[in-house]
């Protein structure tokens, strides 16, 4: 069967001998079935997983696409099916080819909920008419930041780009407090980038929502002339910042934070950027418009709202929690903070992440 097109499906666009989308630091586990084995002024939910919030009885089985890896929702998910006792079945693989199987699928579609690794993909597959609004009781735990304007998705955890850096090799007063500065030729043959990194196209689609074509063309051309060294995800550029041999690197804020559990005087630390060069990007959720089982779906969604997921989220993983209430790691910038500081993009607008390749193969970043 073709495989049905749509903005968002970088992952379909081969470059440089890989998926454009599926090089992404959260390396896909390949469709398995798990055994059973901001700020709002809301409060964490602690409504027991067992009882029934929404109407309706609540079904024993789920069905689950998602573009989170395994390894880092795979415990909470267990625990949702011996909480609950539904039976699930859970889809692990790529964000942008999860989304394509779902419009693929269409109308036949037996998944419940969508859980994706960026907003992008879920304001994609909003824009193609395939998730439901879901009800204010579960709206309300997330700053309307973090969610669907229309109400038919919401982000479950932030992940926040940072700039890292070599604090041996660079000072803090050094670094540019725009994402801009970096095309300075100052930073020549000092940068790291991973321009097939899934997460790095959300924050280039980013830049030309918040700035324009034009402008987003001249960053990706200014850093490109600075030489930067190129690696295939934030994993390795952070342990070449560690080994000195870049001084800065454009990365997801928690893959520094997992590495400090290991090693923690690494001599690497975060730069926040003023602008979108900091974009605040979420992990989130969408339930589909053919759930054939919405009543535990939308307990799914309350459970990984729960403190306790919002907390294992916090010191797991080490993204922000969306519930107010649920603190970061006390080490990171407050996500308050960070978000003040950058653009206020609607999340729902990074699904165009084709024009994106287009743009890195005409600068040739790809």
């Amino acid at each position: 069967m073709k495989r049905r097109k749509f903005g968002y499906l970088a992952g379909l666009t081969v470059v440089s001998g890989c998926f454009a989308i599926a090089c992404n630091n959260e390396t896909p586990t390949i469709t398995s079935e798990s055994s059973p084995t901001t700020t709002s002024e809301s409060s964490p939910q602690s409504t027991p997983v067992g009882s029934t919030t929404t109407s309706g009885t609540l079904e024993k089985e789920l069905v689950i696409y998602s573009g989170r890896n395994e390894k880092l929702v795979g415990k909470l998910i267990q625990q949702f099916e011996q909480e609950t006792g539904a039976k699930l079945q859970v889809r692990y693989g790529d964000t942008s080819e999860l989304a394509a199987a779902i419009l693929e699928e269409g109308a036949n579609s037996k998944v419940d909920v969508f859980f994706a690794q960026d907003g992008g993909a879920l304001g994609a597959i909003q824009q193609a008419g395939r998730t439901i609004e879901l009800p204010a009781s579960l709206l309300d735990l997330v700053d309307s930041s973090y969610r669907s304007p229309e109400g038919k998705w919401l982000g479950i955890t932030g992940r926040v780009r940072t700039v890292d850096y070599n604090t041996n090799l660079v000072k803090a007063a050094e670094l540019p407090s725009s994402i801009f500065g970096f095309t300075e030729a100052k930073w020549k043959g000092k940068i790291g980038w991973a321009p097939t990194n899934g997460s790095f196209q959300s924050f280039v689609t980013a830049l030309r929502v918040a700035e324009g074509e034009e402008k987003a063309k001249k960053w990706l051309e200014g850093i490109k002339a600075n030489n930067p060294k190129v690696y295939s995800n934030n994993t390795s550029i952070v342990e070449a910042l560690s080994r000195g041999e870049i001084s800065v690197g454009f990365v997801n804020h928690y893959y520094l934070e997992k590495i400090k559990q290991t090693n923690p005087k690494v001599p690497v630390e975060h730069h926040f950027t003023n602008d979108v060069g900091s974009l605040v990007n979420v992990a989130g959720v969408a339930i589909l418009n053919t759930a054939k089982h919405p009543n535990i779906a939308k307990k799914f969604v309350e459970f990984m709202l729960s403190k306790d997921a919002q907390n294992y989220f916090a010191n797991e993983t080490f993204e922000y929690p969306l519930v107010s209430g649920i603190a970061a790691k006390s080490n990171l910038k407050s996500l308050k903070e960070v978000k003040k500081q950058n653009q206020n993009i609607d999340l729902s607008n990074l699904k165009d992440l084709k024009a994106t390749l287009q743009l890195m193969q005409q600068t040739q970043v790809l």
